[in-house]
């Protein structure tokens, strides 16, 4: 039976704490540590809808998981665009697809009055630790640290640099070996600059590392990372920056689909930020980077793609709450990208529908690998009816379902001394429409079957990244 997955997107308004939850199966006694999730969780303010599955009020969430026990506690993440929404009673800050109608004039000062309008600290799409801070992240470089434990909100993290950056990833990289935090940003202007540069995790700032000139950016949700050098990947999603300024439209309808551009792969030396090689390829999208390595002279990149951009329409409130079903996954690809520059060679890796990729961080990161986990689809059009989990290899796949749910991102959580790479866990939250309540559901990541699950009392949205924390 397909699961109505349109109840992940209606709103979530109670906050609970709930020391321990309802559980059944076998925790795995080494199993100690807190899942942190985020999403959007609210998606109208008195009445004024937000347009896209981007747009809602972030909302955290944390099961806390130790001798034999789970626990949860839910909470609005308190920025400043929810605070200024609920006190004038209207979407009060430009969001990625939704726009509270703003004058021509009022835009145009925005370029010379920074901060008039603010940009959106929403941050509803991802969780990371910065030195000692736990902080949501979104698409503009405003993190907002939080309490892990009692999920409370406590401020935008102010950087202490220059480097004036008007967007961040989401997906910033733990870098194996020095445990640096590397991120990728863009400036927009009269000459517009990607940048990449790493948090300096001692304190508040980033130390560019490199900057790459570019007249009509490419919408870039995250980038790659080997050992010695960063992949920043333009998919021919492209804006004029001044259109930005001109057309009066939510931020990312300014973008252009350009398939005559194809792909761009720049790959930047991380050493001294130099760009050693431009790579070229069919037009494609992608959101999410799985992985990247070098091998005999170049760089694998896999990446989840999409055959174009209308993904992103796809994700648009009306058409994910209407009567049409609507995907939301794409097929795991690899890139392959000569040192010496030139064409990119690509493959698909399987036919396996599959999004919100994750590996074995600390064992595959920027490294050969077997696996990929991430949601999937069983049923055309289900959004996210199954977890997935994909040999690289041989392009097969191991599956989890239960008829009726919808399942979020699976997080990899290794075992103590593990060797083998699938060795440990995988987290994941489960939506059970009809019951209307999530539950988390723990999976034994070499076989891929179900050891335990842990009940929640209300149904949780669709949410998009977590992270353990042991």
């Amino acid at each position: 039976m397909p699961a109505d997955y349109r109840r992940g997107f209606e709103d979530l308004r109670r906050e609970i704490h709930r020391p321990s939850l309802p559980t059944t199966g076998d925790l795995p006694e080494w199993l100690t540590g807190t899942l942190l999730r985020n999403g959007p969780a609210q998606f109208e303010v008195e009445g004024q809808e937000y347009n896209h599955w981007f747009d809602g009020h972030a909302m955290l969430h944390a099961f806390k998981i130790g001798n034999g026990d789970v626990g949860y506690r839910n909470r609005f993440l308190e920025s400043q665009s929810r605070a200024e929404a609920l006190e004038q009673g209207r979407i009060a800050r430009s969001e990625f697809a939704t726009d509270p109608c703003m004058s021509i004039f009022g835009r145009v000062m925005s370029l010379f009055r920074p901060g008039h309008p603010k940009p959106t600290d929403n941050a509803s799409i991802n969780v990371a630790r910065l030195g000692d801070a736990h902080v949501a992240l979104t698409a503009t470089p405003l993190p907002i640290a939080f309490d892990p434990d009692t999920l409370a909100t406590a401020g935008v993290v102010e950087y202490e640099d220059e480097i004036g950056a008007d967007t961040s990833t989401a997906h910033p990289y733990v870098e194996p070996g020095s445990g640096r935090t590397l991120t990728q940003m863009l400036s927009f202007g009269r000459q517009s600059q990607y940048i990449v540069g790493y948090i300096d995790p001692d304190g508040p700032t980033r130390e560019p590392i490199a900057r790459l000139d570019v007249d009509k950016p490419s919408y870039m949700h995250s980038f790659g990372m080997t050992e010695r050098h960063v992949i920043l990947s333009e998919w021919p999603l492209v804006v004029d920056p001044l259109s930005l300024l001109a057309q009066g439209k939510p931020f990312i309808q300014n973008f252009e689909w350009a398939p005559e551009r194809g792909v761009r792969f720049h790959v930047l030396r991380k050493r001294d930020g130099s760009e050693v090689a431009t790579c070229r390829a069919e037009a494609a999208f992608a959101f999410h980077h799985v992985n990247a390595f070098e091998r005999d002279g170049e760089i694998i990149c896999d990446v989840v793609a999409h055959p174009d951009a209308s993904v992103i329409e796809d994700y648009f409130l009306d058409r994910l709450r209407g009567p049409e079903p609507t995907s939301g996954t794409g097929r795991l690809r690899r890139y392959r990208l000569p040192l010496g520059g030139g064409p990119a060679e690509c493959e698909r890796l399987s036919g396996t529908p599959i999004e919100l990729p994750r590996i074995h961080e600390a064992q595959a990161r920027a490294r050969p690998y077997g696996y990929v986990y991430g949601i999937g689809e069983r049923h055309h059009g289900q959004f996210a009816d199954q977890l997935v989990k994909v040999d690289v290899e041989t392009g097969s796949a191991d599956v989890w379902r239960e008829d009726g749910t919808c399942p979020g991102e699976p997080v990899f959580v290794p075992a103590p001394d593990a060797t083998n790479e699938d060795e440990g866990v995988v987290l994941s939250v489960v939506l059970d429409p009809e019951a209307d309540r999530s539950f988390l559901l723990l999976l034994d990541a070499a076989s891929f079957a179900e050891r335990a699950r842990a009940e929640v009392p209300h149904a949780i949205p669709h949410g998009f990244h977590g992270q353990f924390f042991a």
